[in-house]
């Protein structure tokens, strides 16, 4: 009696030798948390914000390190296939060891925070977050080989990454000659008070585009001809900014501040001057981005996807419009006032160091909106709170593509766009999102 009592044991004691222990299961669903995606970029645009990047420069950051999580986090998730051969350069990636264990989550934020830090400044500070959340998985109790191996696997994601980014010449427009300001042709860009800046990324139409086949494939509409002539087009769309300006009203007023998005405004009383790191443009629609996840409860590897697809729009956004704007080299509004109808004129916010013609905000915010009304929808009710750290308060809108508009017409309310500067920049921006989702496929 005895020994069958103790065969008994014995046989109920294998099967749960089999299972395995909660512990080594439980990371798996923590792991899987949406947040640490949100957190890692946002640390992103928080030290881009410190070291004052451009947003040319800032949307190739988030570029870089965005496909970098999305290439890691795929093979967790079968249903999604790799940018390999979809994005200009990019040659396939590195696969993880079949029938081993992993935590691709993990290997997706080490991933983006390691090209993240190689493209930044300040690798300190992408160092303490990045120390936090990996202290946040090991806290999870998953088996020390599976952390080791999906670090492993991170690192050989973002190597791969960094060596592409290597090939896109953004190197050589580091050394490239300085824009050549003409003071002769009245049409011209010329810098503005009170900085009175060299131009801003003047070579940047030499970096390789994300999607596009090149710099010029969407051609903007372009502006109307310069012209002294007061019977002008011209001279119409000036006076339109000018007398706009005049007679901006608060909420006009209120939306311009809001879509400043200057990285380096600089406000100038008497001999003294004080300066403002804001967040830019594209680090604005990327916390939209995130706020939008965040109401639609979009699950991790979604957060990864929209992002990716929303910061490819923005880099290949930045790359035609300012191609735009320095083949045409126009003049801006505050220029050709205070040279030709009132030399007292100050707009309403600082008009940034480059030329006028397309505006960027008007091009990268519609080029994002086109990306995430296709994936969350439209209409989709959100509060965008980016700016509350500057003091503006939150704005909600009803759509993205509200949003992208009245970030378009913030810039001539603000008197640093023509009208048609706006409208051209927001045309082309929707046609590249649109392009971008006809040619990145993510799910197989």
């Amino acid at each position: 009696m005895k020994k069958a009592i103790v065969t008994f044991a014995l046989l109920m004691a294998i099967p749960i030798l089999w299972l395995p222990s909660c512990s080594s299961d439980a990371y798996k669903t923590k792991a899987n948390d949406a947040e640490l995606i949100h957190r890692g970029i946002r640390r992103i645009t928080d030290i881009m914000r410190h070291d004052i990047f451009s947003p040319p420069v800032a949307s190739r950051i988030y570029a870089y390190a965005s496909v970098a999580g999305y290439e890691a986090l795929i093979p967790d998730h079968p249903e999604y296939q790799s940018l390999a051969g979809q994005l200009n350069g990019l040659t396939t990636c590195p696969q993880p060891e079949a029938g081993k264990e992993y935590c691709f989550p993990l290997a997706s934020i080490h991933a983006l925070m390691k090209v993240g830090k190689h493209l930044i400044f300040s690798e300190s500070s992408m160092d303490d977050l990045q120390g936090t959340i990996e202290q946040e998985f090991e806290a999870m109790n998953m088996p020390q080989a599976v952390y080791d191996r999906s670090v492993a696997f991170g690192d050989a994601i973002a190597d791969h990454i960094i060596q592409w980014s290597k090939s896109d010449h953004y190197a050589e427009t580091r050394s490239a000659p300085k824009y050549t300001i003409d003071l002769k042709d009245p049409s011209r860009w010329v810098p503005t008070p009170p900085q009175y800046a060299d131009a801003l990324e003047p070579h940047w139409m030499d970096i390789r585009p994300w999607v596009m086949d090149s710099a010029r494939q969407f051609k903007p509409i372009p502006h109307v001809p310069f012209s002294l002539d007061k019977n002008s087009d011209f001279y119409a769309a000036v006076m339109d900014v000018y007398n706009v300006s005049k007679s901006i009203g608060e909420k006009e007023k209120a939306a311009a501040l809001y879509w400043d998005c200057n990285p380096f405004e600089v406000q100038v009383s008497g001999h003294l001057m004080l300066s403002t790191k804001k967040i830019s443009p594209g680090g604005h629609w990327m916390n939209i981005c995130a706020e939008a996840c965040r109401i639609a409860k979009v699950p991790m590897m979604e957060s990864m996807e929209h992002y990716t697809m929303v910061s490819l729009s923005l880099a290949d956004a930045f790359i035609s419009c300012w191609t735009c704007k320095f083949d045409g080299n126009l003049v801006r509004p505050e220029t050709y006032i205070n040279r030709y109808i009132d030399p007292e004129f100050h707009p309403f916010i600082e008009t940034p160091p480059f030329p006028e013609h397309t505006s960027g905000h008007a091009t990268v915010s519609a080029a994002a909106a086109t990306i995430l009304t296709n994936r969350l929808g439209e209409p989709f009710a959100f509060t965008d709170s980016t700016e509350m750290e500057f003091n503006l308060p939150a704005q909600s809108f009803k759509s993205f593509y509200e949003a992208s508009d009245q970030a378009a017409m913030s810039r001539l309310w603000g008197g640093i766009h023509y009208r048609i500067g706006n409208e051209g920049g927001r045309l082309n921006g929707r046609e590249i999102g649109k392009y971008v989702l006809e040619t990145v496929k993510t799910k197989r």
